[in-house]
């Protein structure tokens, strides 16, 4: 089997922090057993500030915070952005289509749908989290 290359949107990083067992924390855990996860520093920046918010506090301590931060960081395969794109709608989601095409990605998973309306870029699809778990991960 080949590993899979994937880029997570933070939206799927954050519902994977704060609910483990859901269908993005199953996507999750699959690409971090099996696969590879990509990230740039530009995608992890946006990961740590969003994962930072106080909104999240009564959900996720900050030692948890801090661990999955620290985990991710260890695990991925950091890639550089060389070229800029304009992709999608919103000119702030190009950051995971640029660092899915510089990490030759395999997927790219997200909640958001300025990025899953584009369907397939390069090669790479661009799949929800239920899309990918049903069409890649469960079987």
């Amino acid at each position: 089997m080949t590993v899979k290359r994937v880029v997570l949107d933070t939206n799927v990083l954050i519902s994977y922090s704060l609910t483990p067992n859901g269908i993005a924390g199953k996507v999750s855990d699959f690409f971090i057993e099996q696969g590879l996860l990509l990230f740039s520093q530009e995608t992890f920046a946006e990961l740590e500030t969003r994962l930072w918010r106080p909104k999240f506090d009564k959900y996720i301590t900050l030692e948890q915070r801090k661990s999955i931060l620290h985990d991710l960081d260890m695990i991925a395969l950091w890639v550089e952005i060389l070229t800029k794109t304009s992709y999608s709608r919103d000119p702030d989601d190009d950051k995971f289509i640029e660092t899915a095409i510089a990490g030759k990605a395999d997927f790219l998973i997200s909640g958001d749908s300025d990025l899953l309306d584009l369907g397939t870029i390069e090669d790479i699809s661009i799949l929800s989290p239920r899309q990918c778990w049903e069409d890649c991960c469960a079987n």
